[in-house]
């Protein structure tokens, strides 16, 4: 299995190095890093935060350049023959982040190329593997799911959606419980004129505690999903802290539980491959 997924990922990477979207990934790259680091020794929080940020931009774009040429009629002997449908994923997966990591290493040595800056010390240095390998992965999974490959019907509209909704639902989070509440107590107030007072009241009860404390409590329990982005973004401009520390494995739990979903609908989605 392992050879069968290792020769499926060298196929793939053969397959980008030898066409004109890798050419335009490694300009990206330059490009990228041409721009963003101009000062000749970068701040080391504001180059931690940028080459993770670039990672985090290359993975999502070539995920989507190899998931167009994996959905492509000439590789369905590939997908026949394989005893799951699931190593073929597996190699697209492994062909993104190795692409990516090779892209990112080199916008990281760009990066540096007027010099070392002093903040830039080697405690630091070992921030920086966790922290984009984490985020490669997660964003490398998302973009597995926004792709035509893993599509199965409506559930790219569902995932997106419902990530649109909780960042949403974290910004208006007052607003938000304010409307349920007022929903709770229009229903409280007609299920009392029917004399249903044993479901009034608890609505009732439920819609006060909505208007007074809904709103922070919404805000922290959808705060809590989204702490492994912010607990990054702190340790790096300050510093990590034990519980910080756990951002990473945080965000690569959600990539696990993402591609789990995403090999399930790669295994029994009916493909339709492109010409």
């Amino acid at each position: 299995m392992i050879q069968r997924i290792l020769g499926l990922t060298a196929y793939f990477l053969r397959n980008l190095y030898s066409s004109l979207s890798g050419a335009f990934h490694l300009l990206l790259a330059v490009f990228f890093a041409l721009l963003f680091f101009k000062d000749a020794k970068p701040d080391a929080d504001y180059y931690i935060i940028m080459v993770t940020v670039y990672g985090a931009l290359a993975g999502f774009l070539l995920t989507l350049t190899i998931t167009t040429r994996a959905n492509r009629a000439e590789n369905a002997n590939w997908i026949v023959r394989l005893p799951s449908r699931v190593e073929y994923l597996v190699a697209v997966f492994l062909a993104a982040l190795s692409i990516t990591i090779l892209l990112q290493l080199l916008v990281a040595g760009l990066g540096l190329r007027g010099g070392i800056n002093d903040d830039l010390t080697f405690a630091r240095v070992g921030e920086m593997p966790p922290i984009w390998l984490s985020v490669n992965i997660l964003i490398i999974v998302l973009a597995l799911h926004a792709s035509d490959l893993v599509t199965k019907g409506w559930s790219r509209v569902w995932i997106f959606g419902v990530l649109l909704l909780l960042l949403f639902g974290q910004s208006g989070s007052d607003n938000i419980a304010n409307w349920i509440s007022g929903r709770f107590n229009q229903l409280s107030f007609r299920l009392g004129q029917e004399g249903m007072s044993n479901l009034a009241d608890p609505l009732r009860q439920a819609g006060n505690w909505l208007a007074l404390q809904g709103g922070p409590s919404l805000k922290g329990a959808l705060g809590l999903i989204f702490w492994p982005f912010r607990a990054i973004v702190d340790g790096v401009t300050v510093s990590f802290d034990r519980t910080e520390a756990l951002a990473p494995a945080f965000l690569l739990l959600y990539a696990t539980i993402l591609f789990l979903l995403a090999a399930d609908f790669f295994a029994t989605k009916d493909l339709h491959l492109i010409e």
